[in-house]
């Protein structure tokens, strides 16, 4: 009836019934599924995206694929923004959400071309789905997170993203990163963490700089390039002559009116930076003669007034970012200040080493050394701009991992541990049995869903999957957690391993794909009858 009656209305209208619209949904996510399926685990691989302009953009990263890629097919669409949505909440797992929702669909299209209706399904992946929280809820593990912990995590993260070696390197650089700007209380706020990148040498010279690294340098040729133990004011006050707010004129009527104009204008720069030179000739005097002093204004500084600060020793940035003024203040010390006024010893912030480093024609200023830095800068490194995206996609995906971690207080065994246990949990006679009738057929469905994880693991890693499978049911039958070793494809205990998984990743991954699957298979009609599909009538039809 709804299709007839879209019919009548718009006869233009494409229309797909009931059993032809669940086989296009779950045509579309399994599509989707295969697409990323080969980029699980640290032996994923890579794909190569080319955009209409033939850049280049080499990831594995589940997210930058799925925000890219030119997905047409609406069903896919729709799975793909929740998976983006994954990521933006949880930070991780993208493509184990995607695997899933294509492996439960598949799941339950076996139960549903036996005749069972899809909202007996959806009922049983509903009490799937809270049985396996629950059970998540059990099976974490709730520790001190010490750093060796950490490093564990942000190894995990970093290994799915890039090589093994270049991986280890940032994995300390990612947990000093978070350790450096976590508060004593409160969540931990990552837009502390600058991420520079430079197009330099190699990926493995990037580091972690316990200060900032800002993308401008002096704009003075005679300024000093290294400065030690230095004393740094940051200020918001325009040291250059500025026209009037309001229409003003000035009218002379000599030449020597217009030398006491000039003359007055200047004065009233030369005023503020008479102020600044004192203070500095104030703390840099006695035992601190040799301490260097940087200016870092947030306005602009004429060339006449870049001129005095350079005679006086003085190392002056002009114009810098809003951002890095805020991280200054929490790398160095100090109190911003928006006039000249009040300037005092105690307003201004400490570091250990400011220098300048020329590469090409940029240049760059590192503010390092800093005694107790909250807010620190992740040094990118790498000899194209493809290779310092992937690195940068995968730091973010590590320092949200060690943010999840720390927040959470607690961890998950990983490399497939979880899945498999799970699945053995959601199938236990004591459980099925608190579900009457045809609902049993979606937990069983949802309990066999969740082995696309570990399957994809193995295969990906060059092992046979069923084999895999195998030995891991007898290991978990036995009591023990247990996971999938990539190096020789036997089990191991990924606790001893140090491979761990996000809490909130997997809840969230549990939660988002039970409720996709259950949308999608809750359609029984896809229509596209929008103003725009509505074709004019050609001349001479009727």
């Amino acid at each position: 009836m709804a299709s007839s009656a879209v019919k009548l209305a718009n006869p233009n209208a494409e229309v797909l019934r009931r059993g032809d619209a669940l086989a296009m949904n779950i045509q579309s996510a399994r599509g989707l599924q295969n697409v990323l399926r080969s980029n699980l685990s640290p032996r994923g691989t890579l794909k190569l995206l080319v955009d209409g302009a033939n850049q280049l953009t080499l990831t594995k990263d589940g997210k930058v694929l799925l925000n890219q890629m030119q997905i047409t097919n609406p069903v896919a669409v729709m799975i793909a923004r929740a998976a983006t949505a994954q990521d933006d909440v949880a930070g991780d797992g993208t493509t184990g959400l995607v695997l899933l929702v294509g492996e439960l669909l598949k799941q339950a299209s076996l139960y549903i071309e036996e005749g069972v209706h899809p909202r007996v399904i959806t009922d049983g992946f509903d009490a799937a789905k809270r049985e396996a929280l629950a059970f998540l809820d059990q099976f974490r593990r709730k520790m001190p997170m010490d750093r060796e912990v950490l490093c564990s995590v942000a190894r995990t993260a970093l290994r799915t993203k890039l090589q093994a070696e270049l991986a280890d390197q940032m994995t300390e650089a990612v947990v000093d990163a978070v350790l450096a700007i976590r508060p004593e209380e409160g969540p931990i706020d990552l837009f502390m963490v600058e991420i520079m990148k430079m197009q330099h040498r190699t990926a493995t010279d990037s580091r972690l700089v316990r200060g900032l690294v800002m993308d401008h340098g002096a704009r003075h040729p005679d300024m000093p390039k290294r400065l030690t133990n230095c004393f740094v004011l940051t200020l918001n006050v325009s040291l250059e002559y500025e026209k009037t707010e309001v229409n003003s004129s000035f009218f002379y009527s000599s030449a020597e009116q217009r030398d006491k104009l000039i003359a007055s204008e200047r004065r009233f720069v030369d005023e503020k930076l008479r102020k600044i030179v004192d203070l500095k000739n104030t703390v840099c005097s006695g035992a601190d003669k040799d301490c260097g002093f940087v200016l870092i204004n947030q306005k602009g500084i004429d060339p006449m007034s870049l001129d005095i600060l350079a005679k006086h020793n003085i190392f002056a940035l002009r114009r810098a970012k809003r951002r890095n003024m805020e991280r200054l203040q929490l790398c160095c010390g100090g109190v911003a200040q928006n006039s000249v006024d009040d300037l005092s010893p105690q307003i201004l912030g400490r570091a250990g080493l400011v220098h300048e480093h020329v590469l090409g024609e940029n240049k760059y200023t590192y503010v390092e050394e800093c005694q107790v830095p909250k807010s620190v800068t992740i040094l990118i490194k790498g000899p194209s701009t493809h290779v310092l995206q992937q690195i940068q996609d995968a730091v973010r995906d590590g320092l949200r991992a060690v943010k999840n971690a720390v927040e959470d207080g607690s961890l998950v065994p990983g490399a497939g541990a979880f899945q498999v246990a799970a699945r053995q949990h959601l199938l236990r006679p004591e459980f099925l049995r608190t579900v009457r009738g045809k609902a049993q057929m979606g937990i069983k469905a949802f309990a066999e869903a969740l082995l696309v994880i570990p399957k994809t693991i193995a295969t990906n890693g060059g092992y046979d999957p069923m084999d895999v499978l195998v030995a891991l049911e007898d290991e978990v039958q036995d009591g023990h957690v247990a996971g999938i070793d990539l190096n020789t494809g036997d089990v191991l205990d990924p606790a001893l391993e140090g491979i761990w998984d996000n809490y909130r990743v997997l809840r969230q991954q549990l939660h988002s794909c039970s409720v996709i699957a259950t949308n999608l298979l809750h359609v029984d009609e896809v229509m596209r009858a929008g103003r725009a599909s509505i074709k004019a009538p050609n001349p001479g039809e009727e």
